[in-house]
């Protein structure tokens, strides 16, 4: 069941979507520095294939003084074997990619960092056995990381279509989000492209046996399936739907 409409919490929201831009770029105020990290967000996702549980993703997101940071690690467990990543996305107070660092633990080892330099952005990944790997990338700063497996960074990307695509309508109208492009970044491939974000309405979704609202964002990248990204009234990532994956990534 799903409605075009735009009414309701994250419409009213949107008519300054505040709480999307401090959680991407706020970092301190004006002249005034927090004490300590604030958690934006934190918790794990539950990654299912053909209804099995194959993998999990730990996460958290804090808002410091100089920067955003969100940290994950994910654990695969299935027939083929245990695999473990980590991830750290720093983000600069003007949403700008500052640091971006990808470790593959198991089974296998590997490093790769993405940091701005000049008008590019530079990726080196040093594999245990073989020599490190240098790749310049005319992309700007503002480009975000969409890593392989790293669902979190949906989120993120979520958060910024929403706070970007809001055009207002008037001072008692929400926003009517369209449809926008973002030039993303996916350093464990090496490889850049283009993503489509959508918001499709308000849909009845069934998530740990109970039925809620969410809002819908569907995110299509190029050459691949399109992917349905929900997220509840707060703003956070309740479920991803990837139909023609047979995939399922629910927050746990």
């Amino acid at each position: 069941m799903m409605s075009n409409r735009k009414s309701g919490p994250l419409a009213r929201a949107l008519l300054l979507p505040l709480i999307i831009v401090s959680a991407l770029s706020a970092g301190a105020g004006a002249g005034k520095k927090a004490s300590s990290a604030k958690d934006v967000d934190s918790g794990s996702f539950g990654i299912f294939v053909n209804g099995k549980r194959v993998a999990t993703e730990v996460f958290r997101i804090e808002q410091l003084p100089d920067m955003s940071v969100a940290k994950s690690e994910i654990k695969v467990e299935n027939g083929d074997g245990k695999a473990s990543q980590t991830s750290e996305l720093q983000i600069t107070p003007s949403g700008d990619l500052k640091r971006y660092q990808w470790n593959e633990l198991s089974p296998e080892k590997a490093v790769a960092t993405v940091e701005p330099q000049d008008q590019f952005l530079i990726e080196h990944m040093t594999y245990a056995s073989g020599k490190p790997i240098e790749q310049p990338f005319i992309l700007p700063p503002s480009t975000m990381v969409l890593d392989d497996y790293f669902f979190s960074q949906r989120q993120i990307l979520a958060w910024r279509y929403l706070a970007s695509n809001c055009r207002p309508q008037g001072a008692s109208k929400p926003c009517a989000l369209g449809k926008a492009q973002f030039g993303v970044l996916v350093p464990r491939q090496r490889t850049s492209m283009l993503v489509t974000m959508e918001y499709a309405g308000r849909e009845k979704v069934t998530v740990h046996g109970k039925e809620i609202e969410l809002s819908r964002i569907n995110l299509q990248a190029e050459g691949a399936s399109e992917w349905a990204l929900f997220l509840d009234d707060n703003y956070k990532l309740i479920r991803i739907l990837i139909v023609a994956d047979n995939t399922e990534v629910v927050r746990d």
